[in-house]
């Protein structure tokens, strides 16, 4: 099943009774019609190309706007599924939930995705919706400053190069910037080295002695891997995860056949995994019986396991479930009982240059992998970003990121976020709060068309209004616990997750609401040197 030809949602939109077309105006941005043929449009900046970038980008031509531009700093779209290529890399969301919804793809292989068919699908959604001559690939950039006069984004590329928009939509997401932490003695390892996120593919690891520090949602996937082919390997762990079984298999033929021939099966499909993941809500709430009984379950099982070799504290998590992200596989324990395989959960000391000292006792190593994750909290980082009255946005989040509804940011008028601050999950589909995002941006881009409005900004009041009951609500979650996690800062600020189900942001999200916004309205109506559309959205890629 494929999305409909752009062209055929143009000329639907064109069809309507003048009256009826004003009305229908009037809904959220991804579900109004097109835009009239010849109308003024903004210059739209996108950056980033993972689901983010690539989804805003299909809604904008569907509406009718060709005037955006995908700034990527890489040489190939795909975010995070472009980045990460280790072995055993899959999505823990069920494939058909884990796409967009408007760009449908029938014929998953599997029910929980790898990495390559995503990265694959991300391809095939940009050269379906007719994406690549809009894509400007190996460009990064490093500053974007507001002109308060000019009304608009000055923007600067690493290769010196400046361009301008009207609006920036910053699709960069959280996951995208390894972290390795700062070992004494690292530099003098004479083994090979890499990040999980930098995968060193040309690295043989047949017979070596491979060391990884940091056992978290990456690690869960390629350890496995690399025990089948190391000669010793060991895990150097800060605490245990709670590690759930992956119901994973193999789509029939018949299955996909059915996908693709029966009408809106597909959307009831992915709407039962939806559901079904968003009454795990109640998990994240302190106090879960839910939970609870979890816990005892997990403890229960792996309390057979302990062993001298596997003590207690590598096993059984020391912290409520759902503190940190709860991890599926099928074969991690099962690779724990390996005898090539050691866990050490004591901290490590130091790296020497043929290994990982840990409590005073060597680890010998020649390959030393990071699974530590990103740096999760500096959003939007390093890219500097100046707003009006030259407000620096790292110095207004230096105590934590916050935006109205992890979209907007007062003193960044023309900006929207895409996964940003207190947009995460921990349990459904992030690109169900993507498209809300999406949908969202593009209301407000909808609204700076034709109508003079040159800029939109949220109102100081609406952002504090918003994140205090966001405040509130992360107080009574799982993760206002002790545990240390990549949901959180140093100080314990919550800045990644949001506080609810899902079914709460959507209803949050339906309508951006015109008294959280101040609207400024162009002296002399649109801007006349602004790119014009003039063929409506330009026919259909297929």
């Amino acid at each position: 099943m494929s999305a409909p030809p752009l062209g055929r949602v143009a000329s639907l939109g064109r069809r309507l009774p003048p009256a009826a077309r004003v009305a229908a105006g009037r809904l959220p941005g991804s579900l109004a019609p097109p835009i009239e043929p010849g109308t003024a449009t903004p210059r739209i900046a996108i950056i980033g190309s993972g689901f983010g970038g690539i989804g805003m980008a299909c809604r904008l031509r569907q509406a009718g706007i060709e005037t955006f531009t995908i700034y990527e700093k890489a040489d190939a779209v795909g975010g995070t599924w472009r980045d990460n290529t280790y072995p055993g890399a899959a999505c823990d969301v069920p494939s058909h939930l884990y796409s967009l919804s408007f760009a449908p793809k029938t014929d998953w292989t599997r029910k929980f995705p790898e990495q390559a068919e995503i990265l694959g699908y991300l391809n095939e959604v940009t050269d379906r919706f007719g994406l690549r001559p809009h894509l400007r690939l190996g460009s990064e950039l490093i500053e974007a400053t507001w002109d308060e006069e000019a009304v608009l984004w000055r923007l600067t590329f690493a290769d010196g190069t400046e361009e301008v928009a009207d609006v920036v939509v910053a699709a960069t997401g959280q996951l995208n910037r390894p972290q390795i932490p700062d070992i004494e003695g690292l530099d003098q390892f004479e083994g090979t080295v890499f990040h999980s996120a930098r995968w060193d593919h040309d690295h043989d690891l047949t017979g070596r002695d491979v060391a990884v520090i940091g056992i978290g949602a990456s690690a869960i996937q390629f350890v496995p891997e690399v025990a089948k082919q190391a000669r010793s390997l060991t895990l150097f762990q800060r605490s245990s995860n709670f590690v759930a079984p992956k119901p994973d298999g193999a789509f029939s033929e018949q299955a996909k056949a059915r996908f693709r021939r029966i009408p809106g099966w597909q959307r009831l499909y992915r709407f039962s995994i939806w559901v079904r993941f968003d009454l795990r809500w109640v998990m994240f709430r302190q106090g879960s019986k839910v939970a609870a009984l979890g816990e005892k379950r997990f403890a229960a099982e792996l309390a057979k396991a302990v062993s001298d070799e596997l003590p207690a504290d590598a096993l059984i998590p020391d912290y409520p479930l759902g503190c940190k992200r709860i991890l599926i596989s099928n074969d991690w324990y099962p690779t724990l009982f390996r005898p090539n395989v050691q866990v050490v959960t004591a901290p490590v000391e130091r790296i020497t240059p043929g290994g990982v000292r840990s409590d005073g006792v060597d680890h010998p190593a020649d390959t030393l992998i990071f699974g530590t994750g990103f740096a999760t909290t500096g959003f939007l980082a390093p890219i500097r970003f100046t707003g009006r009255d030259g407000r620096d946005l790292h110095d207004e989040w230096r105590d934590g990121a916050e935006a109205h509804l992890g979209l907007t940011v007062n003193g960044f008028p023309n900006l929207f976020l895409l996964y940003g601050p207190n947009t995460n999950l921990g349990h459904n589909s992030i690109i169900f709060m993507l498209e809300r995002q999406i949908g969202y941006a593009l209301t407000w881009i909808r609204r700076l068309t034709g109508t003079g409005a040159a800029s939109v900004e949220v109102r100081p009041e609406a952002q504090v209004r918003s994140n205090e009951r966001l405040e509130r609500r992360l107080a009574r979650t799982v993760w206002a616990g002790s545990c240390h996690s990549w949901y959180k800062t140093e100080q314990g600020k919550i800045t990644n997750n949001w506080s609810g189900p899902t079914v709460d942001y959507w209803w949050r999200t339906l309508r951006p609401s015109a008294e959280d916004y101040e609207v400024r309205v162009g002296a002399s109506g649109p801007d006349p040197e602004r790119p014009v559309v003039h063929s409506g959205v330009g026919g259909s890629p297929e």
